[in-house]
């Protein structure tokens, strides 16, 4: 019994020796145009290792180099195109089959896509950066800005034609449709939970065009023009950036986007950068 109990222990042993050491957690991989895990602020800071530019005047140029040349999606399309695209990033986390449209908030099923015959609460596909603001005319791939998902979003046909091209800022009359939004006859202000996300849009795209390669070169302002590459107002923009801050969602959709068309919004992934370029 002895022996017995002797050769159970000495099997044990050399099991417990056996076992391969545990490594710890496999270091995140990665590259600018790989996939990233979100919940890892270490691939973040893989994706910008290169940016030295911080509190300097080089970093809005360097992260234009870093943001530029993405992959640019057909605008409509028998291939995947942006409302393809769209379908993915702006998912209804809580219901797979719907998306949830930038303005109203409302959850819709993907399928009711405008089509130009099918009523008026249908979902269409809203530049931001408003077309006319810059690179007006039909979207195309030769005018990357046109179908740049990550200023284009859901919005209810009818609404995205009352914003039209207007600036954002605040105040103006309540619109009947889009609970919280307020507009006037030149600005256009979005309900309080996308404020920040419709600022960091803004921020985006007047990083990543800057004119070079026939692109448009957009610049953020406080005037209310509503003609050439601008819009505004850079003031209201800069103020929700710090009202809503960044969320799980626009985390989400910023990823999605990094899968599709390659690049990152910056001021998602550091919303520290917003003070110093602007």
């Amino acid at each position: 019994m002895k022996r017995f109990l002797f050769s159970l222990l000495i099997i044990a042993s050399l099991a417990f020796s056996c076992t391969a050491p545990d490594d710890g957690p496999e270091e995140p991989k990665g590259s600018k145009l790989g996939t990233i895990d979100i919940k890892n602020i270490s691939s973040y800071n893989y994706y910008y290792k290169d940016i030295d530019g911080v509190k300097s005047a080089n970093l809005k140029s360097e992260l234009h180099d870093l943001i530029d040349n993405h992959k640019v999606l057909p605008y409509t399309s028998s291939s995947f195109d942006v409302w393809d695209a769209l379908k993915q990033t702006d998912e209804d986390p809580k219901n797979p089959n719907n998306i949830i449209l930038l303005y109203t908030g409302r959850s819709q099923n993907k399928n009711t896509q405008d089509n130009g015959h099918n009523g008026d609460d249908v979902w269409n596909r809203e530049h931001v950066w408003a077309k006319s603001l810059g690179f007006g005319g039909d979207p195309d791939i030769s005018k990357p800005a046109s179908t740049d998902i990550h200023h284009l979003r859901p919005a209810d046909r009818s609404v995205n034609t009352a914003r039209s091209n207007k600036y954002f800022g605040e105040g103006g009359s309540p619109h009947s449709e889009a609970t919280g939004c307020y507009y006037t006859s030149t600005t256009w202000e979005p309900r309080d939970a996308v404020k920040g996300d419709v600022a960091r849009m803004m921020f985006y795209m007047a990083v990543r065009y800057e004119g070079y390669n026939g692109n448009p070169d957009l610049e953020l302002n406080d005037r209310v023009s509503r003609s050439g590459p601008n819009i505004g107002k850079l003031s209201a923009l800069l103020e929700w950036h710090k009202q809503d801050p960044v969320d799980a969602f626009e985390i989400k959709r910023n990823q999605t986007i990094f899968e599709i068309q390659g690049n990152r919004n910056p001021f998602i992934d550091h919303p520290e950068f917003v003070e110093y370029i602007w």
